[in-house]
Formats: C-alpha cells, structure tokens, sequence
C-alpha cells in the first residue's frame, strides 16, 4: 500500500494515513539464522520418526547427537514447528483465551462412508534458507487430501482458504482439529457453524486422536519432503502439489484394499 516513490503524497503521510508507524516501514526482517535452520531440520525429522519424545527426551537426543542446547531453546523450536509429545500431558495445546474450545466427538466412532469425517491440520515444511507451513484438509475414510494451501507464517487466512476450497467439494458430517488459536477462530469455526457441520477438537496433548491427518504429514516427508531440497517456496508448491496428485490418484493403501484415496472418494 506504501509507494515511495509517489511525488504528490509523503512516506510521512502515507505511514499516517494506514496507521503504519514509520519503524515498520523502514524495519528489515532478520534472516533464521543457520544454526536455527540446522536445529528445526534435525527436530522435525526426530520428531516424524519418534513423536512420543517431549522436550526433555529430545533435548537429551540432540546432545548425543552433538548439538549444544538447552530445553528451554528445544521447547520455542517445537513451538515454531507446531510440535508437542503424543502421550497425554497437562494443556500442551493451547487456544486463545477468548475462542471457543469444542468437545473431541470421534472417541470410539467407526468410520464407514466417506464425508462422514474430514480433519485439518498444519505441519512445518523445510526450505534449504527458510521454511514453510503447508495446512491439508483430509477426508478419513478415503484418505483423500481434499484441499492444501501453504504459508510462510502461523496465522489463520491461509487456514480458512484451505477449508473454503474443501467446502466446495461436499460437506462433512463432522469436521475435526487440534485446539490451536487458527481452528479455534471464530471465523472458522463460524464457517463450519454455517454449514450446518459438527465440530469436534482434540484433547488436549492427544495428537493421535487426528491420527489420519498424522499419517499422511509422515508419508509426506519421508516420500517427497526429506527426499528433496527445495530452494524455495515456489519450488516446494510444485513437488508438494505433484506429490498430493500421485498420493491421491496413484499410491496404493493397504488400508483401502490396495486402492489409491480418489478411487474410494470418487465411487461414493
């Protein structure tokens, strides 16, 4: 919105104008350092392996493996990752203060048909300079990934415009998340509301209980994410993109008979 170059309007005036402060104007971003990117690469790959380990357990794994950091620094990367231990602990995932937290509705439901259940969820991806945040939408029974979006930072927009394309697919009778402030909105779960969709979250410290979101974040690293270096985010949106159209067209799930996900969506 700024143009500095504009002859007829001052930078002062355009800053005041938007209620800019001028420091943000003039304000660099500091590169991840190297050392950083280095620690979130190693946790995330420790983590897809090992999910049950929580900050002590890996800060404990880091030092045999020969990286000198504290737990404290261990626990912010896992926060900057969206990472926490599978086992049950006390309030690991935290909502906002002001956003509704919905009751886990799934606890011993079988799942028999598809668009019974659809979930989200948000995993880090690695760059070779930065990183990423990729958020899906997944229909359970299929397996099918229905919608994706990616983003270079946690907030909620890209979050919504994965859940509005899914939504232009069909409707779920139940829609599950995690109890993080990007689910936990009010504008989104005001579109499930509309919808006239059921709203289930997670337990607190219970990553499993959207396991089938879980399982897809693993197989997607260990057969496109860790087999690649993507130099940028361009060139990670087109693997991830090629990876999801093999993953939903091609790749055979014991789970579903040896069929690929888009068979089982496709004939419901």
């Amino acid at each position: 919105m700024i143009e500095p170059a504009n002859p007829r309007i001052s930078l002062v005036r355009q800053c005041d104008m938007i209620g800019l402060p001028r420091s943000s104007w003039y304000y660099q971003p500091v590169p991840v350092s190297a050392e950083t990117l280095e620690l979130l690469r190693v946790l995330d790959e420790q983590y897809t392996k090992t999910p049950f380990y929580g900050i002590r357990r890996m800060t404990a794994w880091l030092h045999k493996e020969g990286y000198a950091v504290n737990h404290k620094r261990v626990s912010r990367l896992l926060r900057q990752l969206g990472l926490t231990a599978i086992y049950p602990q006390p309030r690991t995932s935290v909502a906002h203060p002001e956003n509704r937290v919905y009751p886990y509705l799934l606890r011993d439901v079988p799942i028999t048909r598809v668009n019974q259940v659809w979930s989200t969820d948000i995993t880090y991806i690695r760059l070779r300079g930065g990183f990423i945040y990729l958020a899906a939408v997944i229909d359970w029974r299929s397996r099918y990934v229905l919608s994706w979006e990616v983003s270079n930072t946690l907030d909620s927009e890209f979050c919504l415009a994965t859940l509005d394309r899914a939504l232009m697919r069909g409707t779920p009778d139940v829609f599950n998340t995690d109890q993080g402030s990007q689910f936990t909105s009010r504008a989104f779960t005001g579109r499930l509301e509309q919808a006239g969709i059921q709203i289930s979250m997670d337990g607190r410290g219970r990553a499993l209980d959207n396991i089938f979101v879980e399982r897809f974040w693993r197989t997607l690293k260990y057969e496109e994410v860790y087999l690649k270096d993507y130099a940028s985010m361009g060139e990670a949106v087109t693997n991830i993109r090629d990876y999801i159209s093999f993953y939903n067209e091609e790749r055979l799930h014991q789970s579903l008979g040896y069929n690929p996900p888009a068979s089982v969506w496709c004939a419901a």
